[in-house]
């Protein structure tokens, strides 16, 4: 394992061959373990390194605000003032990239088209030498044109540009171009990952003397074990810097972690947190019987999700996949208005995290517009909004232990589903502002009315299932017109795979769960009152049958129609009531009869 070495490095040994010009792009501020000794250098130690090991008998560096250097050796910069005839101040040769007198690329044609001895020069920080490359002054423009043809010139020396991203320089020198060749730098790769974390030096560096002297004996007689933690923490560690390896492992040490614990500081690194709340749930709460008091009717509904969450606490979720930062449940709720899927999601956030509140709630129809991304996970650096943060990408900031609810999600712009799928392929996002978000310790439900209506052959809509369906037909005809709308009508079937089986379909309030419904709400309204006002509300049967047979008229709206029902024709009316009989408090009333008309519903009441 110590001896693994990157793709990128391999591409810079092939190339520095037979290319006189490097642009090495990407992930060029991490620090990176060099593979002839494991150890870990920023870039440009490890580039000293590199060039040195292949001979090259200068190596120098350059930026725009301190000239040409090499730290690393001191002789280094002392040769090559000799060879382009420089003075040297302090360590340095003084030269800006454009402007004046000799400039920096002037110099650097001097040291490429000579042949006393080879020479590589890396220039850092090379995205900053201009401001945009699509409005360059002219000494810009000269400057990157006497580098281009010092690379024509050049015959066993070698020039190599460190930039954030390639696309930060001038199009018209890379592109078409034969004699360059563009290196990418991503993130450490598993296999990087596991050289670091089961490297013999490195592995015992995570832990305290105390830890390893007492513990790492046990890991080295049991080597399964410890492999099977090693890969833990790599799966978990997907899309980490060396640099916050680093720092991964600096906290486990002061923290003091034992062995066993160290996927634990992963937590602690992403979310400043010593508890994981997954990990302290009450189980006994997450039953059927804890929904049923907000979700009636649902049983099939609430049955999946439960299954769904099960597999997230106790870790199956995404199993068949290799990576272990994915969120930690996606739910797909479908089926008409009304029916439960918010309330749901509002109980899973009070059993999971012990708040409702921790269900933060996007309306995708605010999310409709081409911008639309740049509001949920914020606008990138010089435009407006920048500052504020994007909305997701804020809340999960704030709270990463949370259900995340996108309410109707076919109505967000196409756009959004690129995020989308980042995120439940990936388990993070990186802001406008530049910094990582977490999603894998989040739940992910959409919510959609899709499959409700179709569309006929003339366009028109009309209603794909109805009331009087059985709950198997409607679901299959529901997740049918979901997949056809992902597949065909979106061009995304991708989003729909990574869903998978996890859509849950609302049936239709039924007439027998309707009457519950209607009891409940009545029930509410009615133990609020005692308690606020210590008025005690009742109702004759005459009434709450009144209330009964208008409830039942108005199932297409779900829940949600019972509640209008109950407001128009019972809270409207008492409240007019209590108002003109001056009844503040301490009443006992009867509603004996509700006489309902279009306008002016009434109730008939008896007083002691």
């Amino acid at each position: 394992m110590d001896n693994y070495i990157p793709k990128w490095h391999k591409e810079l040994e092939l190339f520095t061959k037979v290319k006189p010009l490097i642009i090495l792009e990407g992930n060029v501020l991490d620090s990176y373990q060099y593979p002839k000794d494991g150890s870990i250098v920023r870039l440009s130690q490890y580039l000293n390194y590199f060039f040195k090991d292949a001979g090259y008998q200068n190596v120098i560096f350059y930026d725009n605000l301190r000239g040409f250097y090499n730290t690393f050796e001191v002789e280094a910069i002392e040769n090559f003032g000799k060879l382009v005839k420089a003075d040297i101040d302090s360590g340095f040769i003084k030269s800006k990239f454009s402007g004046t007198g000799r400039t920096a690329p002037n110099i650097i044609r001097d040291a490429l088209t000579q042949n006393k001895s080879s020479t590589a020069i890396v220039m850092d920080f090379a995205s900053r030498y201009i401001i945009t490359p699509e409005h360059m002054e002219q000494p810009a423009v000269d400057s990157f044109t006497v580098l281009l043809q010092a690379s024509l010139e050049t015959l066993k020396n070698l020039l190599v540009l460190v930039v954030n991203k390639v696309n930060d320089l001038p199009a018209w020198f890379y592109l078409q171009n034969p004699n360059v060749k563009i290196i990418t730098l991503g993130f450490p790769s598993k296999e990087e990952r596991e050289n670091y974390v089961k490297g013999e030096k490195n592995f015992p560096s995570f832990f305290s003397r105390a830890i390893r002297d007492s513990e790492l004996g046990y890991y080295l007689e049991h080597p399964a074990e410890l492999a099977k933690l090693q890969d833990r923490f790599v799966a978990l560690t997907d899309g980490f810097s060396f640099k916050e390896f680093n720092s991964l492992r600096q906290l486990c040490k002061n923290e003091c972690r034992h062995i066993r614990d160290m996927c634990d500081i992963v937590d602690l690194y992403k979310y400043g947190i010593k508890e994981n709340p997954w990990r302290n749930l009450d189980r006994e709460k997450i039953n059927k019987a804890s929904f049923e008091k907000r979700v009636k009717g649902q049983d099939a509904a609430i049955s999946k999700t439960l299954d769904i969450i099960k597999r997230a606490i106790t870790g199956l979720a995404g199993l068949q996949g290799s990576s272990h930062s994915r969120p930690k449940g996606v739910l797909f709720f479908a089926g008409p208005t009304g029916t439960g899927k918010t309330e749901t999601a509002k109980t899973l956030a009070e059993i999971l995290f012990g708040d409702e509140n921790c269900c933060i709630r996007f309306d995708m129809s605010e999310y409709s517009q081409g911008h639309s991304d740049q509001k949920l996970l914020g606008a990138p650096p010089g435009y407006i909004g920048y500052e504020a943060g994007g909305q997701l990408t804020n809340a999960v900031k704030k709270n990463p232990f949370s259900i995340l609810l996108f309410d109707e999600i076919e109505k967000a712009h196409p756009s959004i589903f690129d995020k989308f799928l980042q995120i439940l392929e990936d388990g993070r996002m990186t802001d406008g502002q530049g910094n990582t978000v977490y999603f894998s310790e989040s739940i992910i439900i959409f919510t959609s009315n899709l499959g409700i209506f179709t569309s006929n052959e003339f366009g028109a809509r009309e209603a794909n299932v109805t009331i009087d369906m059985p709950y198997e037909e409607m679901s299959a005809k529901i997740r049918q017109a979901i997949e056809n709308y992902f597949k065909i009508n979106l061009g995304r079937p991708e989003i729909l795979n990574r869903i998978g089986e996890n859509i849950v379909v609302y049936d239709y309030i039924r007439s027998d769960v309707a009457k519950d419904i209607l009891s409940a709400q009545i029930n509410k309204i009615r133990q609020n009152l005692m308690t606020d006002k210590k008025i005690d509300v009742r109702l004759s049967d005459k009434a709450f049958n009144v209330l009964q047979e208008s409830a039942l008229k108005n199932l297409q709206n779900g829940g949600r129609g019972i509640g209008n029902v109950v407001e128009s024709l019972f809270i409207n009316p008492l409240a007019r009531y209590l108002f003109d009989n001056a009844i503040d408090e301490n009443a006992q009333i009867t509603v004996d009869d509700i006489t309902v008309t279009l306008l002016y519903p009434e109730l008939s009441c008896s007083v002691e």
